[in-house]
């Protein structure tokens, strides 16, 4: 029986083994990678706790203002010498015992409004602490866009570079066994041998290039350091935004910017934030000048006691009706009229009203930091759409050119010089082609996202 169960453990640690093999090779798209690093990343874990802390204020401040505060003691000591009866109210010698207890409860029924404002006060802070969040999703959201995309431009252009390789390979084996036959000089061979050099340094270079940025998407997805992170490599993927190219090029224009920046103003995390603070600022502006005003408050109260004198023959009541006959009530309402505390009340008042004037200014600012944002990531995109319309048209005549010079190198037509010269073009070509995509592709996603669309969305 034993050696079943020891079997059947194997089995299910081999199943499990390929199960993980299989996930940790999975090749995972932008969406999953965007996900990964929002679900792990320290930043949302730090804003998350922020927003404990705004809900802990938002339910104290709603406790503060709509119920009483509630408090319960007791005492007990011994009193050795002179002290006064409890029940004859005379001067005694005799060693005393006492017990207490009491409970009392208060509330404050007006404090110039500063309870109902600081309920305001935390319910818009818990909404700037949520939308913090969403701005920091955002944020990683971006930056391991712009990482991915560079993970993707270096595999292409790794495989570029491979495919070079080989090809210079094939030219040289091709080269080595014409000069055997005397069709070419020795000169021809050392250029080809120079060219594949150039070739595998680039590829190595490209390599490098490749893995630096898949640590730095790694690192930003806090992906575990022992296990390869795979991600979605095909150019094709990326390259049928051509398709669409042209409808979505030539419609923007001022109106579709003005509409965007309209949209921004109104919805932008951070203009949000800045009209939110601008609105704590004013409430507690409010609250300092109306506690310049008297505060009234009603408490009230229950307390009982008990003595006896230990090791005395000297008669006293029980516990039990001392606790009942020596209860007391009370009720008890104040008002505190605030005549001259050293100017607080005022140099109160002068900072609230400057922290309003500032909040106004940062608000202001970054309004205009956000219309002037998404003008430019307009134009940035339609810029970039331009460029990549470009790079196209320059893809294709390099690459023809390339084919061209190719069969006349096969030939013996042109100089190894002149076909290197085609080679390094149309290899310039397809870099400027991808760099130029995936500039913008992301470009569009910021201007999409000024528009209302999270990048995790797009």
């Amino acid at each position: 029986m034993n050696r079943i169960f020891f079997f059947i453990g194997i089995a299910l640690v081999a199943v499990a083994s390929v199960i993980g093999t299989e996930a940790r090779g999975q090749e995972m798209t932008l969406r999953d990678c965007m996900t990964y690093a929002i679900s792990n990343s320290t930043k949302i874990r730090i804003q998350q706790a922020e927003i404990g802390d705004a809900q802990v204020a938002r339910r104290n401040a709603v406790l503060k203002a709509f119920t009483p505060t509630i408090n319960g003691s007791t005492y007990a000591y011994y009193n050795f010498g002179r002290s006064i009866d409890p029940e004859t109210n005379i001067y005694v010698t005799e060693t005393s015992f006492h017990n207490g207890y009491s409970l009392g409860a208060g509330i404050t029924l007006f404090d110039g409004f500063s309870a109902v404002n600081n309920m305001k006060i935390t319910k818009t802070a818990l909404a700037i602490g949520q939308t913090k969040e969403k701005q920091v999703e955002a944020d990683i959201c971006l930056a391991v866009m712009e990482a991915y995309y560079n993970v993707v431009y270096y595999k292409r252009l790794c495989d570029i570079y491979e495919a070079q390789v080989s090809v210079a390979e094939a030219t040289l084996r091709k080269l080595q066994k014409q000069e055997g036959l005397g069709q070419k000089s020795h000169a021809d061979v050392v250029q080809a041998e120079a060219e594949l050099a150039d070739r595998q340094y680039d590829a190595i270079e490209a390599r490098n290039h490749y893995a630096d940025q898949r640590t730095n998407l790694g690192d930003l997805m806090f992906w575990p350091v022992e296990q390869e992170l795979v991600i979605v490599t095909d150019f094709n993927s990326f390259a049928n935004v051509q398709d669409d190219i042209a409808a979505l090029l030539r419609e923007p224009g001022a109106t579709e910017e003005s509409l965007i920046v309209d949209y921004a103003l109104a919805n932008d995390p951070g203009v949000k934030i800045a009209g939110w603070q601008v609105e704590n600022a004013r409430r507690e502006l409010a609250t300092a000048r109306w506690q310049l005003l008297p505060s009234l408050s009603l408490n009230a109260g229950w307390s009982t006691s008990y003595f006896n004198y230990p090791g005395k023959d000297i008669q006293v009541a029980p516990f039990r009706d001392q606790f009942w006959n020596n209860q007391g009530e009370y009720i008890q309402f104040s008002m505190s009229i605030p005549i001259y505390n050293r100017l607080q009340g005022h140099d109160n008042i002068a900072r609230k009203r400057n922290a309003l004037k500032k909040m106004n200014a940062e608000y202001d600012q970054k309004r205009r930091e956000v219309a002037s944002e998404v003008q430019r990531a307009v134009q940035d995109r339609d810029g970039a759409l331009s460029a990549y319309e470009q790079a196209l048209r320059k893809a294709s005549v390099q690459e023809e050119a390339y084919q061209l010079n190719a069969k006349k190198m096969e030939q013996g037509l042109i100089s190894s010089i002149e076909y290197q010269t085609a080679t390094n073009n149309y290899i310039r070509a397809r870099a400027d082609e991808m760099n130029s995509l995936f500039k913008y592709l992301i470009k569009q996603a910021v201007v999409r996202y000024y528009n209302g669309v999270e990048y995790i969305n797009q």
